[in-house]
């Protein structure tokens, strides 16, 4: 199994102590001690799969083996098995529900954010997605993760790893272009200089302050198609706001280099997946 970082196994901790700090009263009281068991993970939807390695770790901490017969990033269809976990049946029981929370949850980004990128693909250009750091705390490397699962590339892990100028940015140092020349003295080739703008003028005070992106924020589409005719490439430039899978496509035929969703994160749906257990041996019993 690959190896996990540091924040993620602090977050596998949380996760077992919000379930397990008193034990598991109920298969304590009807499982005996010695059983063992098989469960199988059941796609209930059409999904892209996310999630897989922290998952199975969940199961290995406490005592149980998981597999997984489908990669990140794969497409899995309706009614499809694609893992099983084994082992003593109250770890099954125990590691369950926590498993499930992280399979289902980074699915769900991984599947939106593939959806998202097959409506800019339709559109036939060469505009990529972006995600944001609209991320549930704690979970970001996880959910950046499945982003990269569904075809979308990542934006700023932290404050830190880019320069992205926004709106109350611009508003403390008084403009657009004073913004922008403060962060080139920080910009180097490994930190390039991203400025939010609302308009088109704001675009050309961007570009002649030398911003290396720009970013377009809640522009209409005959706007942005305007905005990328006017910085006539000497930018890149990155389309946010107000973005749906219905309107991907247009706002790819403008031509803009990125779009960014923070949807992708902060508003996935969970994907529909079971985990079915029956003991070593038998047959799930009828309930």
């Amino acid at each position: 199994m690959a190896e996990l970082s540091g924040a993620v196994e602090r977050l596998i901790d949380l996760a077992l102590e919000e379930d397990l700090s008193l034990g598991d009263a109920t298969s304590e009281a009807t499982i005996p001690a010695s059983a063992r068991g098989r469960g199988t993970f059941l796609a209930k939807e059409r999904l892209v799969l996310a999630g897989t390695a922290v998952a199975a770790r969940v199961f290995e901490r406490l005592g149980a083996g998981c597999r997984f017969d489908r990669a990140d990033g794969d497409r899995v269809r309706k009614g499809e098995v694609f893992g099983e976990a084994t082992g003593p049946m109250r770890a099954l029981l125990a590691a369950e529900r926590s498993a499930l929370n992280f399979l289902q949850r980074l699915s769900g980004i991984a599947t939106g954010t593939r959806e998202a990128v097959d409506a800019l693909s339709a559109a036939g250009g060469r505009t990529r997605l972006l995600d944001t750091r609209k991320t549930t705390p704690g979970w970001r490397r996880l959910e950046k993760e499945a982003v990269r699962a569904g075809g979308g590339v990542n934006h700023r892990f932290s404050l830190g790893d880019g320069i992205l100028v926004k709106d109350n940015h611009v508003a403390a140092c008084g403009g657009v272009g004073e913004a922008v020349r403060r962060a080139r003295s920080r910009g180097n080739a490994m930190l390039r200089v991203e400025v939010e703008v609302v308009d088109l003028a704001g675009l050309a005070e961007a570009i002649s302050a030398g911003a290396d992106i720009v970013l377009l924020d809640n522009m209409d589409d005959s706007t942005m198609a305007e905005a990328v005719r006017q910085s006539a490439g000497r930018v890149l430039l990155e389309a946010s706001g107000n973005m749906t899978l219905e309107r991907l496509p247009r706002a790819a035929a403008t031509g803009v280099d990125f779009v960014s969703m923070g949807a992708l994160t902060h508003s996935a749906k969970a994907a529909d997946i079971s985990f079915e257990i029956e003991p070593a041996g038998g047959t799930r019993p009828a309930v």
